[in-house]
């Protein structure tokens, strides 16, 4: 079935699949917790998921991106708040591999178990000092959180006359920081994307990865983790990161909406079923068309970065913003097929416990994401095309 992949990595993805339906009972659990289960994580962790993309030196795998997004999709086919947090939290070990080999002792030196989460938005504020940063601020939407020892946070970095000179990512221990509990929401509910705090603390140099060497497909672990997984674009990753759970949850919608209508009769039309109706037929041919080429873009994208790097050439920047352009556009297309089916598959699909209800909610949520946003990357795509400059920290 992934024939593509090693073994060691299709045993990953059967282990992840075998999981779905115990996944799937979860998603109420994780719905009143308003975090994922521990149950889920750990099992999770037995599968070998978190270590597809961490490296070989601290007991990973190194895998195929394409077999992360993979599992990623399936698993949030089952609950979308579970793949959104595996995806996020299963992505954080492939930055990791980009930082000074000393972060990376620090991680997973005595654990290569530990996880990260993480908020990349640039809402803290980091102050050079004498090797180092001095970090604190608060960062929002930290997915995870709960299940982590570790949080990567995005800061902008001032000189000593106050002037903004660098924006990077810092890795916090946490000891260095808190989490607090501001988690209720109406989609994706599941997740605990909770707050992070963090007082002025120092973070060592070596402890960040400045976004301007990320952007240009550098980082200092690239010393030590030589594999052509550590050469993709960071935006690439990270954007099709989001957007795979949404597919997934299309994914998920679209199989029980066509369980739900081989089973349903329409009292208001005299008792017909619903899988006779010619329009019903219809809508699930457009949808299914709308989630598949979703995902056929999005991995044929990062398929053709991999050729790129695999060759030793530069990815060319109209091929990075066009992973962003199908990136957010495949997030599109996956929410209007959940829209679709949804609103095609009546009354029943509104009771609690109906993956589809989840769906919808879970997607809306999603899509609401800054990696979503679709007319920044669309514009961005098309002023390329047009001959303007494009900032390259944006793609």
């Amino acid at each position: 079935m992934y024939q593509d992949f090693t073994p060691e990595v299709n045993g990953v993805l059967a282990g992840v699949r075998d999981l779905l339906p115990t996944i799937r009972e979860r998603a109420e659990e994780g719905e009143r917790l308003r975090v994922i289960p521990d149950a889920s994580i750990k099992e999770l962790e037995e599968t070998g998921f978190f270590r597809l993309l961490q490296p070989k030196r601290y007991g990973g795998m190194e895998a195929d991106p394409v077999a992360f997004y993979t599992a990623v999709r399936d698993i949030a086919s089952a609950d979308g708040a579970t793949g959104w947090v595996s995806s996020v939290v299963g992505v954080h070990p492939w930055q990791v591999a980009l930082f000074a080999d000393e972060a990376q002792q620090a991680v997973w030196g005595d654990d290569q178990s530990v996880r990260l989460s993480s908020s990349y938005a640039p809402t803290g504020k980091a102050v050079i000092t004498e090797g180092g940063f001095t970090l604190s601020g608060k960062w929002s939407f930290s997915s995870g959180s709960d299940h982590c020892a570790w949080v990567l946070l995005g800061g902008l970095v001032f000189n000593e006359e106050g002037q903004v000179v660098d924006f990077r990512t810092f890795m916090v221990p946490r000891e260095k920081y808190q989490i607090v509990d501001v988690w209720n929401v109406v989609g994706l509910r599941g997740t605990g994307s909770n707050d992070i705090v963090v007082e002025e603390t120092f973070i060592p140099e070596a402890f960040t990865l400045s976004m301007g060497e990320t952007g240009q497909c550098r980082g200092p672990g690239q010393a030590v983790n030589t594999s052509d997984l550590y050469k993709l674009p960071f935006h690439s990753i990270f954007t099709s990161t989001i957007a795979t759970p949404i597919i997934g949850m299309a994914k998920g919608a679209y199989a029980e909406h066509v369980e739900m209508q081989q089973k349903r009769v329409r009292a208001a039309y005299l008792g017909e079923k619903a899988s006779l109706d010619p329009f019903a037929a219809v809508r699930i041919a457009r949808s299914s068309s709308e989630i598949d080429a979703a995902w056929a873009l999005l991995m044929s994208n990062i398929r053709e970065e991999q050729a790129y790097v695999a060759r030793g050439e530069q990815i060319p920047l109209e091929l990075r913003l066009r992973v962003r352009r199908d990136q957010v556009l495949g997030t599109a297309r996956s929410i209007e097929a959940i829209d679709a089916l949804f609103e095609a598959s009546g009354g029943r699909a509104l009771a609690e416990g109906t993956y589809l209800q989840r769906a919808w909610r879970d997607a809306h949520a999603g899509r609401v994401h800054a990696a979503n946003d679709p007319e920044r990357a669309l514009q961005m795509y098309g002023a390329q095309q047009f001959g303007h400059k494009v900032d390259p920290g944006m793609y």
